[in-house]
């Protein structure tokens, strides 16, 4: 099995280049989702997380603890020590879920998968794949896209934008990289073709 890891800074499109990944029959695991999960009621991580942060540790009407990933959020972002706590915790639950995600997809005769990891480079996860693929646009449409989201300003752009690597080293790092300043079938087009030399070559690229 070949386990593609796909990455990208905000705004770049990589939520959307994961969805058509899928179209193309390769299973992606997504880790952000897998966070939520693990911070909702019941999940893995509201002991843990709630232990190192119990302003953000709330119970629901059944009775059930979770973690309010808003304060947790305002928490963390304004405390580099802080996030690399939450971090510590996160991430090897995150890694086990993957691992455990790609055993199935195995089981279940898939060839090709992949894990949408959006600090794979910043955290030693292109260690665990097969092929890395960042996701990429201009910045002005990065920009231009962030902004468009609910409560997002410049200021606070400009601060996620400067905690995590740039894109110029993720695209100088990654073995593909998937443009999409332009339309979605100019996106795809470019996917299928990275897909197809993947399940052709099997292998890692030669860097240029």
């Amino acid at each position: 099995m070949i386990v593609i890891g796909i990455t990208g800074s905000i705004g770049m499109g990589k939520s959307t280049a994961a969805e058509m990944l899928r179209d193309l029959g390769i299973p992606v695991h997504d880790s952000d989702a897998t966070i939520h999960w693990f911070l909702a009621a019941k999940g893995k991580g509201v002991a843990a997380v709630g232990e190192k942060f119990p302003e953000a540790l709330k119970t629901n009407a059944d009775g059930d603890q979770y973690i309010d990933r808003h304060i947790l959020g305002k928490i963390v972002f304004a405390d580099r020590h802080r996030k690399k706590e939450l971090e510590d915790i996160l991430h090897p639950l995150v890694w086990a879920e993957s691992q455990r995600f790609i055993d199935e997809m195995k089981q279940k005769g898939h060839e090709i998968v992949a894990l949408d990891i959006p600090l794979l480079f910043e955290t030693g996860g292109e260690k665990r794949v097969d092929v890395t693929l960042c996701v990429s646009a201009p910045k002005e449409i990065q920009k231009e896209r962030v902004l468009a989201r609910p409560g997002m300003t410049s200021e606070k752009f400009d601060k996620i934008v400067a905690g995590q690597m740039s894109d110029a080293e993720k695209r100088k790092q990654a073995d593909y990289v998937i443009e999409t300043g332009k339309d979605f079938e100019d996106v795809r087009k470019q996917l299928t073709v990275v897909v197809e030399k993947i399940r052709v070559e099997k292998i890692r690229p030669p860097k240029m």
